[in-house]
């Protein structure tokens, strides 16, 4: 790449064994180049060949590099100059796009990084673009980094302490559609101008992550690598953002990135390095809808934690249905995008609750939101570190489309005026959020075992059914009773009931401590205006599709 130094600038580059390389040099804005300066090969070291300037104005002049015939962006470049239209195909051999020379110099002015435990992480899924950019958002920079900022409030109002953004740097439109997601060929080095409000891409990012920390919310970035790229440069590439751009954490394909190396670098220690797994997803869905034979699978992941998985637990990601629409399709609808419905995922483990996309019928429209609700609690009730999409707070729908990656418009871009009609589903999660944190229980900081580890007769968690501490075994059980038990004499008890079956269960309420009663405190059938005392102490019925919480006082 380019380094800027006190007195000159050095300019180094990979180039085949036999080919004649150039740095090329434009006027800032001009796509002739201007001056061309040759990098011999006997210069060279292996496959990198180098050259330094002096007296070059950075303000005033961009670079490529040309191999032979072909002209080449910088793989390293920091930022790039000439893409300034969103799903415009940029032509690098007639110059359209450029490198442009960055200075590091900014003020993160104190910036702390909140190193936020795994187990206090609630996560939130959103493309930069996508979430400000529909006139509805009623942010000033539609769009960009800066639009996230403007949200910062409302991402707080929520619960959120982390986003992960799906990709942030420069990558190239294909030659048949929009690249709205960013997959596939990039300048990984180079945040995207597009998202920039301003001329200077790299300060608006940095000023996008200094505003979250000052709010203790993280950064982590999904940098999804393409075959092309060679393991060291994603290595290095993680180091540039962490040091550059102060990034908290990353997503990436384990299938691609070295996790050996990446895992053991000394300066990635505390960054916080995720994969997706869909496990958890394909669990709390065939749950949700009813299927028979998965509550050994429930109950597995409702106490596995994010550390160990090196994964937040999702129902619903960019790849697939967003809630509404997994509640309210039982295919996909993908036609808009041009592959005749072929492309997207064939299995979304979905339920339509009676009828095909958009419907008046009050019962339908009742069990989809009853669902909805069901699959928040779903979420954010297990060990893991939940991770919500952006938008699913508010219902934000797709239309059934559950692969938009070529949608740069409002069926991909977030409609917020659906959170002037959905704000009792908005009030159920954040409601919901902040119980989650108010009980360490239920996001320990230890690994729940099954045992009694504090020696005082009662396990960790502990599963139940229609008989306390007896486990419904039969393939067809679609229920299961939760208890856990931590540490401490004030709401260390809880019981969670889960009933996805379509006709109501009896379910047994485990003995508590002498003093202590069950109050029932959540449900996902009615909004609790406050805590109920439990009249029966030893069983509950709870109806069809429905979770309720209880605490031991």
């Amino acid at each position: 790449g380019v380094e800027i130094r006190k007195d000159h600038i050095n300019f180094a580059v990979q180039v085949p064994t036999g080919k004649k390389c150039e740095l090329l040099l434009y006027k800032k804005g001009s796509m002739n180049p201007k001056y061309r300066f040759e990098m011999p090969e006997e210069k060279g070291i292996g496959e990198v060949r180098f050259l330094a300037l002096q007296g070059l104005d950075t303000e005033k002049y961009e670079y490529n590099f040309q191999i032979d015939e072909r002209v080449w962006i910088d793989p390293y470049v920091r930022e790039l100059a000439g893409t300034k239209k969103f799903g415009v195909r940029m032509d690098v051999q007639k110059h359209q796009a450029r490198g442009k020379f960055v200075r590091d110099a900014y003020d993160w002015e104190d910036d702390k990084r909140p190193h936020l435990a795994w187990n206090d992480v609630i996560a939130y899924s959103l493309h930069i673009r996508g979430f400000t950019k529909h006139s509805s958002s009623h942010a000033v920079h539609k769009g960009t980094y800066l639009g996230i900022v403007e949200k910062i409030p409302y991402l707080l109002q929520l619960g959120i302490n982390q986003i992960q953004c799906m990709p942030v740097y420069d990558f190239l439109d294909n030659k048949k559609y929009t690249n709205y997601w960013g997959y596939g060929d990039a300048y990984c080095f180079a945040p995207k101008r597009i998202y920039a409000s301003q001329e200077n891409t790299g300060k608006e990012l940095k000023d996008m992550v200094k505003a979250c920390h000052r709010a203790g919310i993280e950064v982590i970035l999904n940098l999804p690598f393409s075959e092309h790229i060679m393991p060291q440069m994603m290595e290095e590439c993680l180091r540039y953002y962490v040091l550059e751009y102060h990034i908290d954490g990353f997503i990436l394909n384990p299938v691609l990135a070295p996790m050996e190396a990446i895992l053991a670098d000394p300066l990635l220690k505390r960054t916080k390095i995720l994969q997706n797994k869909e496990d958890f997803q394909i669990t709390m869905r065939r749950f949700l809808k009813g299927d028979e034979g998965m509550v050994p699978g429930v109950m597995w992941w409702l106490k596995q934690q994010s550390k160990e998985q090196r994964s937040c637990n999702y129902i619903t990601s960019h790849n697939g249905f967003t809630l509404a629409d997994l509640v309210s399709y039982d295919g996909k609808h993908n036609e808009a995008n041009g592959e005749n419905n072929q492309d997207g995922p064939d299995y979304n483990y979905s339920w339509n609750c009676g009828a095909e996309g958009a419907t008046r019928r009050k019962a339908v429209l009742e069990l989809r939101k009853k669902q909805m609700r069901n699959a928040f609690f779903l979420l954010l009730m297990a060990q893991g570190a939940p991770c919500l999409l952006a938008g699913d707070e508010f219902a934000n729908s797709q239309k059934g489309n559950n692969n938009v990656y070529c949608q740069d418009n409002e069926t991909a871009w977030l409609n917020w005026k659906q959170l002037e009609k959905e704000k009792e589903l908005f009030d159920y999660v954040r409601n919901l959020i902040a119980l989650r944190k108010r009980l360490p229980i239920l996001h320990s900081e230890k690994p729940l075992l099954g045992r009694d580890e504090m020696s005082c007769g009662v396990p960790d968690v502990s599963y139940h059914g229609e008989s306390a501490w007896q486990i419904p075994q039969n393939v067809a059980s679609r229920q299961l009773g939760v208890y856990y038990h931590g540490e401490g004499e004030s709401e260390s008890d809880c019981f969670i009931a889960y009933n996805m079956h379509w006709t109501e269960h009896k379910f047994a309420l485990p003995a508590l401590s002498k003093g202590k009663r069950w109050y029932r405190v959540f449900s996902t059938e009615e909004e609790l205006k406050e805590e109920m005392l439990v009249e029966n102490q030893k069983e509950t019925v709870v109806n069809e599709r429905t979770i309720i919480m209880f605490l031991g006082r």
